[in-house]
Formats: structure tokens, C-alpha cells, sequence
């Protein structure tokens, strides 16, 4: 008698249990919500160094008042703004991305938007350019993503200091055992003008070289002086990577094979790249 009134109270207490989870699965429905409504402060930004604190446009979007069948839900939606240039639809490598959470507007600088375009979007300086910039909702990923309309917006970027200040010489080579000259410094006279950049502006250099592949280098813009070099910062690949003036490590690591390659340096966005050709 005993046994048979556990197993009646544990059956019981399976379907409270039961009917709790039905009622908790109900809750969690998701019945959806509506699309942000996307405005702008202004669809022409002005875009001077003079102003460069001041804010350039003011963008502001509705909340989608996302809905289970509970009721408004309660989490914290998640914004994407997305700046792309008009026509690319939203899928241009660079085009610059911001995650704001639970934000209903966001006030952009003129230096903000002249960084995303100059720095992510790598647009020239002084060229007009048509923008365009949408807002992206969701509140997790298993639930369907909320797009709002989009907005043009023109700007055009302006020059402003490199993020590394370029070689006072106007001279810039690579010295290290992922070159042929290795460590030497000076360098070898026979190296010396294989292993030196060209400077195609006042802050673009580059070069191209056969290197035999492995090691690591450093950049110097003086032959002989360690103290004025260049170095990659933590991070950085053989491919790509920040630099920083400074006689410090790390040093930017060789291609991992032998072959020509083409090294660029930028210094205006404080970056250098280097492909196999």
C-alpha cells in the first residue's frame, strides 16, 4: 500500500513538472516585432579638422518593441549601424559596423565619421561621398534580425595627422634575417639599395623584394640607428599589422616562404601590409 502511494505522488509530481515546462515553453514564443525607424539629423555632414570635436549628424531609431506572446520583452536589444557606400548594399569588406546595446541613437563626431571613412572604409581624403547607413535589431540569434530602412548621408573626408608620424629622413629600409642583408647595421653595401623602400607620398612607402623566407625584420630610417626604427605591435601577422615608432619589439615577423613580395607601409593609418607576388 505503501509503495503504490509513492509511485501515485511521484506520477503527480512528474505532472506538475510536466505542465510547468508546457507553460514555460509558452511563455518563450516569440511573435515577432517591428522594424527600427532610421533618421537623421542631417543627410549632408560638414566635415572640417576645424570641427572636428563637433557632432556631425545625430542618428536616431524607434524601438522594435519586440514581442512574445507573454508580453513587450524585456531583454536588451542589440543595435548594428552600418556605414557603406551607396549602392554596395550593406556588403562592402570595409564598411564600417558599430554594436551599440539597448542605445536609441547614436551622436557621431565629424572625427568619428572621418576616421570610419578614412581609416575602415579607406576612402580618399577630399573626395565627396555618397553614404548610405542602416540599423540592424535583434535580441539574440535565434530570433529573426529587424532591419530599418536606410538613409543617405554625404560627407567628405578630411586630412588629418598620420597616426605615425613618417621618416624625417624621407629614407626607410628593412634590416633583419627575413632579408637578405640579416641584422647588420648598417647594412651591407651590397644592400643597401635592394632592401631600401620607395616613397610614393609623404606617407605611403614600399617596396619589393625576394626574400628567402622565415625570420623577422625591422624598419629603420636611418642607416646605422636603431633608435629612430620602426616596429609591428602585438597582434600584427607576416601579412598585415599596427607599427609603432619606437626602438622596441616585436619584430615584423618574415613570410613564412621564399619569393617576391610587395611590403607597403602606411603611415597615416599607422598599418603595413605585405602580399606574395
Amino acid at each position: 500500500m505503501k509503495k503504490n502511494l509513492l509511485m501515485i505522488l511521484s506520477g503527480f509530481l512528474f505532472l506538475i513538472s510536466f505542465t510547468s515546462c508546457e507553460k514555460d515553453e509558452v511563455k518563450s514564443e516569440f511573435l515577432g516585432g517591428t522594424a527600427p525607424k532610421l533618421t537623421a539629423s542631417t543627410d549632408v555632414v560638414a566635415m572640417s579638422y576645424d570641427n572636428a570635436d563637433n557632432v556631425g549628424v545625430s542618428l536616431n531609431w524607434t524601438n522594435p518593441e519586440y514581442q512574445f506572446n507573454s508580453g513587450i520583452s524585456s531583454q536588451n536589444v542589440t543595435y548594428l549601424v552600418e556605414f557603406d557606400l551607396q549602392g554596395a548594399n550593406f556588403t562592402s569588406p570595409n564598411r564600417k559596423q558599430l554594436s551599440l546595446d539597448g542605445d536609441l541613437g547614436k551622436k557621431v563626431l565629424v572625427k568619428e565619421l572621418n576616421d570610419y571613412m578614412l581609416n575602415q572604409m579607406e576612402l580618399q581624403v577630399g573626395t565627396s561621398y555618397n553614404l548610405e547607413v542602416r540599423v540592424t535589431a535583434s535580441i539574440d540569434d535565434k530570433f529573426s534580425k529587424l532591419v530599418s530602412n536606410v538613409i543617405p548621408l554625404q560627407a567628405t573626408p578630411y586630412a588629418i595627422p598620420p597616426k605615425v608620424t613618417p621618416p624625417a629622413t624621407g629614407t626607410l629600409w628593412m634590416v633583419g634575417d627575413a632579408t637578405p642583408n640579416g641584422w647588420d647595421n648598417p647594412l651591407k653595401p651590397e644592400f643597401k639599395d635592394i632592401q631600401a623602400f620607395t616613397k610614393v607620398s609623404e606617407t605611403i612607402y614600399e617596396i619589393t623584394i625576394d626574400l628567402p623566407g622565415g625570420g623577422g625584420y625591422k624598419l629603420i630610417q636611418e642607416d646605422g640607428v636603431w633608435g629612430t626604427q620602426y616596429h609591428m605591435l602585438a597582434g600584427g601577422t607576416w601579412e598585415s599589422g599596427d607599427i609603432e615608432l619606437k626602438d622596441s619589439d616585436p619584430q615584423f615577423p618574415g613570410p613564412p616562404s621564399a619569393g617576391k613580395y610587395k611590403i607597403t607601409v602606411d603611415f597615416q593609418r599607422g598599418k603595413f601590409f605585405a602580399s606574395k607576388l
